[in-house]
């Protein structure tokens, strides 16, 4: 059935914390036009779970009838204080972009008409550097700090690459030929400085479109670089069920548990999209509980009804069952096995040398003055 241009625009904006310019989106959707829309992720550590919010955004905006492109932000990644090494770069490229497609057809979207690019195909050319020294010279450091003040790793004497960072973002949506980006609440100050920008360079403003973030395993937001904040996506059964029963989750505390954000931005929602929106909490010599919304969820949990001793399995055991198909297709994939040993190699571990401990001479059987040590002979 075809959508309606409200349909389609409410589609756009379901489930997000905010949008940055709709009347952009609402005006190509009003001229019959599919709006471009871009997706960025910097290619540095392994994928988490947390990804499956951006997929699941992606499959609404797909369903919507949007053009979506994945940018592969190898560059980027590289800028973010070497967070990918030259050396690793290309690799982790093709990891990510066998992860999020294995994503997006484990929960039935088809990938057909998603389209990947890659930063570097792109972002050396003249044009785009020359881009990139004018927009340098028009904003002022303060500027770029604030604008990747939340995306690009803060250190004192950082290197000048991080300021680098935010114009490269911004001048993506320009060379991408987009209408909009979307991306998590930590790019906020930075879509709103590429709204500011871009116009300078006379190019035109684009929409944002703006998903929540969820809380890491250990509160704040889950994060690659942070071990035990994630799930990685090939993390095995057990090592999830440990994760999450190791994860913060405090008895009647429903705002910033990380393990009931799981069920409210990843596991409701892949379930919706699979065409049955419940999450099942198994209990013993009782019937199980079953949340069509995370409203009742969250009033169970603070009221006691549903423990953490309960939410956790059943968390657990989603998302296993979630993630089985991408770990079916990567078993399956000789190929992607080898690009993640080249992506993401083990760390090679140090053998440490035994030092020779000097007993001194007065040790039983130490050697007299008149007798030579064994070195000496």
């Amino acid at each position: 059935m075809e959508l309606t241009a409200k349909e389609r625009f409410e589609l756009i904006r379901e489930n997000l914390a905010e949008v940055l310019n709709p009347e952009i989106i609402e005006g190509i959707l009003a001229e019959g036009r599919n709006p471009r829309i871009y997706w960025g992720t910097a290619t540095t550590g392994r994928p988490h779970v947390g990804y499956f919010l951006a997929a699941l955004k992606i499959a609404q905006l797909l369903r919507a009838q949007c053009d979506v492109v994945v940018l592969l932000a190898d560059i980027h990644g590289f800028l973010d204080n070497l967070k990918a090494p030259l050396e690793l770069v290309e690799n982790r490229a093709q990891y990510y972009q066998k992860i999020i497609t294995a994503i997006l057809q484990s929960v039935g979207v088809p990938t057909e008409k998603l389209e990947f690019v890659l930063g570097s195909s792109y972002q050396k050319s003249p044009e785009y550097v020359m881009d990139v020294y004018r927009l340098s010279s028009l904003i002022s450091e303060s500027d770029a700090k604030k604008a990747g003040a939340e995306v690009v790793k803060q250190t004192d004497n950082a290197p000048l690459s991080g300021l680098l960072y935010p114009v490269l973002q911004v001048l993506d949506e320009e060379h991408l030929k987009v209408d909009c980006q979307f991306g998590g609440m930590d790019q906020r100050k930075l879509f709103v400085a590429a709204t500011e920008w871009l116009p300078k360079l006379g190019y035109r403003k684009r929409a944002h479109l703006i998903n929540p973030m969820i809380s890491g395993l250990k509160g704040a937001k889950m994060s690659s670089s942070i071990e035990d904040s994630k799930i990685d996506l090939l993390d095995s059964a057990d090592s999830i069920s440990k994760k999450i029963r190791k994860a913060e989750a405090a008895p009647r505390v429903a705002e910033d548990n990380g393990v009931i954000a799981l069920v409210e931005s990843v596991l409701l929602p892949a379930a919706k999209l699979k065409g049955k929106e419940e999450f099942i909490v198994e209990r013993r010599d009782q019937e199980p509980l079953i949340y069509t919304d995370i409203k009742q969820l969250k009033e169970d949990y603070v009221n006691d009804i549903l423990t953490p001793q309960l939410l956790k399995p059943a968390v657990a055991a989603g998302l296993v069952s979630l993630m089985a198909p991408i770990q079916a297709a990567y078993e399956a994939s000789p190929e992607w096995q080898e690009i993640t040993l080249r992506a993401y190699p083990p760390p090679v571990v140090q053998k440490k040398v035994k030092k020779v401990k000097d007993k001194g001479s007065r040790f039983p059987g130490a050697p007299t003055q008149d007798q030579p040590k064994a070195s000496e002979e």
